[in-house]
């Protein structure tokens, strides 16, 4: 019995069972479930399951918010409910008319919801290698390390390890969910990192001349390969019978996707790949000072509507290719800073409720280590006043990051206190480290005195129409 087996069993009776569930994945904090039926979720009972920091539904996606333990979650509801991708048991519901309006927010959720089981899983080994590189530099540039030891040449591989293979990690990815075999996307990664083809020059294909391009840490070519791939792959279907297609669709799938994928799609996307990054850059660089304070006071709602995790693949892109972020990479750390600021600054405001207090002040805290969900959900959301506090903070931190060129140089995670190395450039410089401070005290300090401003003149309204209701009565 897991830690979240008792969990998983009362969830998957309150989700309408197994036949009522269409997929099953995660992301850094929610266990995202995606389901036929949601007028027989007892969403309630999901709410108060042990364990459980809050249930978001989101287009017949139903997030269960568990925080940093979520694969163990995971792991134990796919025991408890065997549910297998294409195999579920147990009796099948009809599936309801989806008549949710098809808006930006619709389609914004869609690609959230899809992008998120592609890129989460690869983030934490991009936040390993991207760590184990700053702590080199520190020890080479602080402690003496030499360059050319053993054990500085063991933790750049390590972090060439987590960047450099990121084509084998997005194409099983990414072909996992597409419904594919997961191993085929991995395949067509490695194929384009072997010597023989990764920035080889003079390479040709039944005559056909290849462009030299190097695969190394990309993403976009592989995603346009394994797309085109999910399309050869269902024709093939179609086509082959039953008996050769364990071993005649795989052979075919790659002798026509791989030269397709060197000659046209690898070649295309590296070049997307680059006019993306240089705009980033440009956008970065030329708007800097005003689109920080913009991007970070929006990203709590982002973070709240579930649409976060649609711009992964922006800051992914630009760690694995520029090697770091100035766009998009200090969203999440100065929103997480500023929902922590809101929820201890609402604990000290409350009154004759240690109990309240306490749990409040410890979601302030998780928040301020990166770990937002239980602060939002258990203790803003329901006071939607406080989040002025919340977004003057995120402005006022946004603005002076935008100023001083804040820069992250390690993806994903939970930014916070805790992650000061996601600021230590290249060559071991804490120049963006103490910058990140600056921001940090920013934050923290203007969240927290505008919330207890905000409530304090709550308070006040409050006891006002108290005595005049009082008054009036009398």
């Amino acid at each position: 019995m897991g830690k979240y087996s008792e969990m998983s069993r009362l969830a998957l009776e309150y989700l309408g069972g197994i036949g009522n569930i269409n997929h099953v994945t995660h992301c850094a904090t929610r266990l995202r479930i995606d389901v036929v039926r949601t007028s027989i979720i007892n969403m309630e009972a999901l709410k108060k399951l042990s364990g459980c920091a809050g249930v978001i539904n989101k287009q017949h996606q139903i997030q269960i918010i568990i925080g940093p333990n979520v694969n163990d979650a995971y792991n134990d509801f796919i025991d408890v409910s065997k549910w297998k991708e294409g195999g579920n048991v147990g009796e099948k519901v009809e599936e309801e008319d989806n008549d949710t309006p098809h808006n930006t927010t619709y389609y914004l959720n869609k690609f959230g919801n899809f992008v998120a089981p592609i890129f989460m899983p690869v983030v934490p080994a991009m936040i390993v290698g991207g760590m184990i590189l700053a702590i080199r530099n520190l020890l080479m540039n602080y402690f003496g390390m030499d360059i050319n030891s053993g054990t500085a040449n063991v933790l750049l591989s390590i972090f060439q390890a987590g960047f450099t293979f990121l084509p084998i990690y997005i194409g099983y990815t990414l072909a996992s969910q597409l419904k594919m075999q997961p191993i085929m996307g991995a395949l067509l990664g490695a194929v384009l990192l072997t010597e023989r083809i990764n920035g080889v020059p003079g390479l040709s294909f039944l005559g056909i001349d290849i462009p030299q391009v190097s695969y190394d840490s990309t993403i976009l070519p592989v995603i346009l390969g394994v797309f085109f791939m999910f399309y050869v792959d269902k024709i093939l279907k179609k086509i082959i019978p039953e008996y050769l297609i364990y071993f005649v669709k795989p052979l075919l799938t790659i002798a026509i996707v791989v030269p397709v994928q060197l000659i046209i799609l690898g070649p295309f996307g590296t070049l997307l790949s680059d006019t993306i990054g240089n705009f980033c850059i440009w956008l970065g660089d030329a708007l800097g000072f005003i689109s920080q304070p913009i991007l970070a006071a929006v990203y709590p709602y982002m973070v709240m509507l579930g649409i976060d995790k649609a711009i992964s693949p922006i800051s992914i892109h630009l760690i694995a290719t520029v090697g770091y972020n100035s766009v998009t990479g200090t969203m999440g750390f100065i929103s997480n800073l500023c929902i922590g600021a809101t929820a201890l600054a609402v604990a000290t405001s409350v009154r004759n409720d240690k109990a309240k207090k306490g749990l409040f002040a410890s979601f302030g805290v998780t928040a301020l280590c990166g770990v937002t969900e239980p602060a939002f959900y258990g203790c803003l959301i329901s006071r939607p006043k406080v989040l002025i506090g919340t977004a003057m903070g995120a402005i006022s931190g946004g603005l002076v990051a935008g100023i001083l060129g804040l820069r992250t140089y390690v993806e994903g995670g939970c930014p916070g206190l805790l992650t000061f190395l996601f600021f230590v450039d290249k060559s071991g410089s804490l120049h963006y480290v103490f910058i990140a401070a600056i921001v940090a005290a920013v934050s923290i300090s203007v969240t927290f005195v505008t919330t207890r401003i905000v409530l304090t003149v709550e308070t006040k309204s409050k006891l006002k129409d108290k005595n005049s209701s009082m008054i009036k009565a009398s």
